[in-house]
């Protein structure tokens, strides 16, 4: 079976659905993926879409966000999922891998994300490409709250 991970550049109507196929694999709350919001994250200069294709089929995805800070620059990896059908074929190593090299290229000096511990397999996946888990804890907070 022919597979292949590039970045996504350019909107397309199958991208918009393949991802909307994908992230409710990630999960279910997500819900419907706005053609808008796959736009703004193909246009923004610090953003980097991520997917997988088996036989010209797009199975999964990954995105990865950078940013400078004082500390110096870093990156996220954020809404890594591959298609529960191909599973266990390398595609979110290549995917992990592929979004490492990236940041690389951009001077990146360190790479995060986070991973729900019922997770294993993902988490399993991270630590074979050189993940480390940190000590510390994330805290979220929406905004449009008080």
């Amino acid at each position: 079976m022919p597979l292949s991970v590039y970045r996504v550049t350019e909107y397309s109507e199958t991208l918009l659905r393949s991802l909307e196929t994908l992230l409710p694999q990630l999960s279910p709350r997500l819900g419907t993926f706005a053609e808008a919001r796959l736009r703004a994250v193909l246009a923004h200069p610090a953003t980097a879409l991520f997917v997988a294709e088996a036989e010209g089929r797009i199975v999964g995805m990954l995105t990865l966000a950078w940013y400078d800070a004082p500390s110096g620059r870093k990156a996220w990896i954020e809404d890594v999922v591959v298609d529960a059908a191909v599973r266990g074929l390398g595609l979110g190593e290549a995917l992990v891998r592929a979004a490492q090299r990236a940041a690389a290229a951009k001077g990146v000096e360190r790479v995060q994300l986070t991973s729900n511990p019922s997770r294993r397999a993902a988490r399993a996946l991270y630590r074979k490409c050189g993940f480390n888990e940190a000590e510390t804890t994330v805290f979220v907070c929406k905004t449009d709250t008080e």
